[in-house]
Formats: structure tokens, sequence, C-alpha cells
């Protein structure tokens, strides 16, 4: 008989007065960076464009200064761009994030090694 591969999992992400971050967000503003375009970032998650503006708003809303900004219209047809504090919650999520795995490994090793 084969024995079972356990292992732990779990999810982390960040609150304030509601979800603030987690790695869905997180996705959402790594393709917002690289299209410059909410539309198109919603179009790569496979999710409404109205849902991933809740989702920026949410998170400009609760943070001390946006983490997106948009422009509407003109030449070029509008779009958004990450701001510096959006590029400084990327980059400290991910290194968050990286911490949270690292700890999952360790804890799947204490536990079933």
């Amino acid at each position: 008989m084969e024995k079972i591969k356990y292992k732990v999992n779990g999810r982390i992400w960040v609150e304030a007065e509601e979800r603030f971050m987690g790695i869905g967000r997180l996705e959402l503003l790594q393709h917002i960076d690289e299209t410059g375009s909410i539309s198109q970032a919603a179009k790569a998650m496979k999710m409404s464009y109205k849902r991933a503006w809740d989702l920026i708003q949410s998170m400009n809303t609760q943070s001390d200064k946006p983490l997106v900004t948009t422009q509407t219209g003109g030449e070029k047809g509008g779009g958004a761009a990450l701001t510096e504090e959006g590029r400084l919650f990327v980059t400290k999520y991910k290194e968050l994030h990286a911490r949270f795995q690292l700890f999952i490994s360790e804890e799947t090793s204490r536990l079933f090694d």
C-alpha cells in the first residue's frame, strides 16, 4: 500500500478594514503593471472589469496613498499604472508570501518527515 504524502497548506493575506492584499490582488496589480490597463488585467485573470475595478477601489481606499492611478480617455485612450506605493506593496507582499511558503514547507517537514 502506498504511503499518503501529506503537506501543510494555507493562504496569507493582509487586512485593514477588510481584506487588503492577497495573492489574487497581487496578481491583479502585476497585470496592471504589465499591461497599463485595468481592462486587460481583468481579461488576463478571467474576471469582470467591474470586479477588478472594485478590488482596486478597495485597495486604494484602505491605503494611505493610492496603489493604482487611472487616466481616462484622451489620445492614448486612458490607462492605469501602479504608483510608487503600489510597487512597494507588491514587493512587500511578495516577500511576505515567500516567507509564508517557507514556513509552510518547514511545518510540513516538521509534521510528516
